[in-house]
């Protein structure tokens, strides 16, 4: 053993001697070789393909980055150059490595625009990187070569003196000559329409000039390209701009609103950015009276946002409070909450203003000073109710106080104004059975004739799913042996679930007690599976839950009134159509062209779910934007025409909220019609 031990050390104390004559050259060799093997093991683990034409772009833009990096290193000394690279290539490793890791994790390719939200990945660290497929470690590999490379090979560079005008000029014309020539074929690449992919949701080229989809994005550039793209967009601000208006306004004649104000606004924009959405949202369809028009008028409303709630909540011997809201309502089976980069916070907000958020943002705290005055809470405020809002945590994550009051909200109540517990040692969150007994007795001061709406957002089924107070206070439920084979974790996450339906049993007992049930109507909706578990862990509870891509995303929702004769709608939906389901149920003053989301008691809504890269599901197909393929669930198959269109009719509703988003378009229309 000593001998394998010294005859190991030996070869790490020889280092193998060579000399090399052109330092521009070798810098840009090696640079360009390391960084392409690293973007194809990131392709390979990623489940891309490799051999096409995006493989050809990112060799080609590393070959322009290298080249200038290697022109400039020709005026450093190489002893500190090769420090550079080095130092170079951990943070390209380190960076594709994270990336691949957040994929999994969120659901997402993580962006510099949420940095606000690196405390809820470093807060479960332990959790992320237990999430990691094995295969993921071979990103290292390129970085093992180039540590043993370093070891076992002294190299001599020949410095030449910079006094020499020949040497830099020559290779100044050689560094400008590769950037020209494969900036050139770089651009044809992501021009030509020979080298797109015609079904793709948003074109190469606005891609490049602004990476808003982070998963086409870096498939397309690769994890290099799109870093720098991203820092761009982070330090200069751009923003998704205006895009060709090819839409010209025709009355419907079956429109009973009078649009001249708003057609007389459009005539008077200069801000050309303001008119594209002025032509988007004027022209958007509107939905009129259906047969649940008016349905539950003058009723209170409770919208409970349920934390990592995913379909395992779907139990009625576990979980009998919810699954009594469930089997006694309106129950929408194909429900989806597509997870994002701030899957909570951006999720709340859809549901709030029937929007898209940006998905690479944390949207709600980015533009926290933005006004809707077409939001859920306003909408009710016009109807002259009293609105308010409650969360069993603080402002650590999102400024919901100055987010919520700026949407309507009346009021808004946290944790500490709650009066909670949290935070105490072995314990994580709140308990949202105490919450629910604190909005009771909120609720129990609203005693005169004026209806009520509240919006509610839990927390105890949040991860992490570690010993904790209340991942271990039922685990008792889980002594029966058909659970013998659930993951401990699982089982700690079921557990927390009791807790939060423990919360709806106080909510309604405390309801009923008031006098206060018969008139209350409550819609509840998942914010977003729980990301803590794995696919195969959470297939132990819900078989197909990682069969599909996506698939795991299907979350609950319900919509309940206790005169309500239950049913099951198989419609395809997701949060963003909350608000314009709910505006039409309580015959709300509203106009259903200022929400990308739909009222799903529309005739003409046939359902569709939108994904955060652009993906989308419907009852015929499910469509990976990222690979451009589509699956069937039935004999209908779309043509290229139609792909085209439904792929066009996705990137709009995910352009035009995140236009409105951005520049405050709603209270800028608002104000404007109302002058």
């Amino acid at each position: 053993m000593k001998k394998i031990v010294k005859k190991i050390k030996n070869i790490f104390n020889k280092k193998y001697k060579f000399k090399v004559k052109n330092k521009f050259f070798y810098n840009f060799i090696y640079l360009t070789l390391v960084i392409f093997i690293i973007e194809m093991v990131f392709k390979g683990i990623s489940h891309q393909n490799i051999f096409d034409i995006s493989s050809m772009r990112i060799l080609m833009g590393l070959i322009c980055l290298n080249s200038l990096i290697s022109y400039i290193e020709l005026f450093i000394k190489q002893k500190h150059v090769f420090k550079i690279n080095f130092i170079l290539i951990i943070i390209l490793t380190i960076y594709s490595f994270l990336q691949a890791g957040f994929n999994n994790f969120l659901g997402v390719y993580i962006s510099f625009n949420v940095t606000s939200q690196a405390g809820a990945v470093t807060s479960y660290i332990i959790e992320f990187f237990k999430s990691f497929y094995w295969y993921y470690y071979f990103l290292l590999f390129p970085l093992i070569f180039v540590i043993i490379y370093n070891i076992l090979l002294k190299k001599e560079i020949i410095e030449l003196d910079f006094s020499d005008k020949l040497y830099k000029t020559k290779n100044f014309f050689i560094t400008l000559g590769l950037i020209l020539v494969f900036s050139f074929l770089y651009d044809v690449s992501i021009s030509i329409d020979a080298f797109q992919n015609k079904l793709q949701t948003i074109s190469n080229k606005e891609l490049f000039r602004n990476p808003t989809n982070p998963s086409i994005a870096i498939k397309q550039f690769g994890t290099t390209m799109y870093a720098i793209l991203d820092i761009k967009n982070v330090l200069t601000g751009v923003e998704n701009e205006t895009i060709e208006n090819t839409i010209s306004y025709e009355q419907d004649p079956n429109l009973e609103i009078d649009d001249s104000k708003w057609l007389e606004l459009i005539e008077k924009e200069e801000n050309p950015i303001l008119n594209n959405l002025n032509d988007y949202f004027i022209n958007n369809k509107y939905t009129g009276e259906n047969s649940y028009t008016g349905l539950f008028e003058g009723k209170n409303l409770i919208v409970i946002m349920m934390e990592s709630t995913n379909n395992i909540f779907i139990n009625e011997e576990l979980y009998p409070n919810f699954y009594k809201l469930l089997s006694g309502g309106y129950y929408f089976k194909n429900n989806y909450s597509p997870r994002n980069s701030c899957a909570t916070g951006n999720n709340e907000l859809s549901g709030m203003i029937g929007l898209y958020s940006i998905y690479n943002k944390c949207t709600a705290n980015t533009y926290k000073d933005n006004l809707y005055p077409e939001s859920i809470f306003n909408l009710f405020n016009r109807k002259g109710y009293k609105t308010m809002s409650m969360h069993d945590y603080t402002e650590k994550y999102y400024a919901r106080r100055e987010i919520h009051t700026n949407m309507g909200s009346g009021h808004y109540f946290d944790v500490d104004d709650l009066g909670l517990r949290y935070n105490v040692p072995g314990e994580e969150w709140a308990s949202d059975e105490d919450f629910m007994g604190e909005v009771v007795k909120i609720l129990n001061n609203y005693n005169d004739n004026t209806p009520f709406m509240t919006w509610l957002t839990t927390v105890t089924p949040h991860q992490p799913y570690g010993k904790s107070e209340y991942g271990d206070k039922y685990l008792d439920l889980f002594d029966d042996p058909k659970y013998d084979d659930y993951n401990i974790k699982l089982k700690r996450y079921m557990s927390k679930l009791k807790v939060e339906d423990k919360g709806l049993g106080v909510l309604l007992k405390g309801l009923e007690d008031q006098g206060k049930l018969d008139d209350t109507v409550i819609v509840l909706y998942g914010d977003h599976y729980p990301y803590g578990l794995s696919n195969s862990i959470l297939k132990e509870a819900i078989p197909d839950a990682g069969m599909e891509k996506y698939e795991n995303e299907r979350v609950p929702f319900v919509i309940w009134s206790s005169d309500l004769e239950a049913r099951t709608f198989d419609k395809y939906t997701s949060y963003v159509n909350i608000l314009p389901t709910i505006a039409n149920l309580f015959n709300l003053d509203f106009d259903s062209r200022y929400y990308t989301g739909n009222d799903l008691f529309d005739d003409t809504y046939e359902g569709l779910v939108i994904f955060a890269d652009s993906s989308w599901k419907n009852k015929y197909a499910f469509y990976d934007a990222s690979t451009s393929k589509i699956t069937y669930y039935t004999d209908k198959v779309y043509q290229v025409d139609d792909l085209i269109k439904i792929n066009e009719i996705v990137e709009n509703k995910i352009k035009y909220s995140n236009l409105a988003i951005q520049h405050d378009y709603f209270n800028y229309l608002y104000k404007a019609l109302n002058d």
